[in-house]
């Protein structure tokens, strides 16, 4: 097992993001708190965020539906606004609270996704392979090619047994992607340790 550092040059190097250009007077886009899934208003701005970055699944009527993660980074990016069920403004602070109760590890999940995203590469959900996300390179967008990584994020205080890190090894070789296990500190502050299938 190799442990690669957040400076490494060779898993997830460090570098400006280059999100999609917003012109100043564009409005943030509109979405609804729904269960387990945010739904943007059909717009061309949500449609934008879509093409050019590949937030969220676009529906047949022109929405496009963000995971949790998807949602409050754009939220905290100032990119979204979100309103629950009764047409209430969600803020941050709230949004994160409705998601934590949904998933319990979501702080965790939330701090690998935006460092990964902060570091320009595009993310995704992967649990139709068994992982939390999965990471295309620089350049490439889902549908264009396959991604490199299956990433599990974990607190760097918590710990798994050998068969729970057998089975995450196994989910990234049989579908073919590198394994990344991504360690979250108490400063939120993220490590990587990539691991590689040896044969003696």
């Amino acid at each position: 097992m190799t442990k690669k550092k957040e400076e490494s040059e060779e898993v997830l190097p460090k570098k400006e993001i280059k999100e999609e250009k917003y012109k100043e007077h564009k409005e943030p886009v509109k979405a609804y708190f729904s269960n387990e899934r945010v739904l943007t208003e059909s717009s061309d701005d949500a449609r934008e965020l879509y093409n050019q970055s590949r937030y969220g699944e676009l529906l047949d009527d022109g929405r496009v539906q963000l995971s949790l993660t998807e949602a409050i980074y754009l939220l905290e990016k100032k990119k979204l606004v979100a309103y629950d069920s009764r047409n209430k403004l969600i803020d941050f602070e709230s949004f994160l609270k409705k998601s934590q109760k949904k998933e319990p590890n979501f702080w965790v999940r939330y701090s690998v996704y935006k460092d990964i995203r902060n570091r320009g590469y595009i993310i995704k959900t992967a649990l139709k392979f068994g992982a939390d996300f999965r990471i295309y390179d620089r350049g490439v967008k889902p549908g264009e090619d396959h991604a490199r990584w299956v990433v599990f994020p974990v607190h760097e205080g918590s710990s798994l047994t050998w068969y729970e890190f057998s089975a995450k090894n196994r989910v990234a070789h049989s579908t073919k992607k590198k394994l990344l296990i991504g360690a979250v500190d108490d400063e939120n502050d993220v490590t990587y340790w990539e691991v590689r299938w040896l044969r003696p």
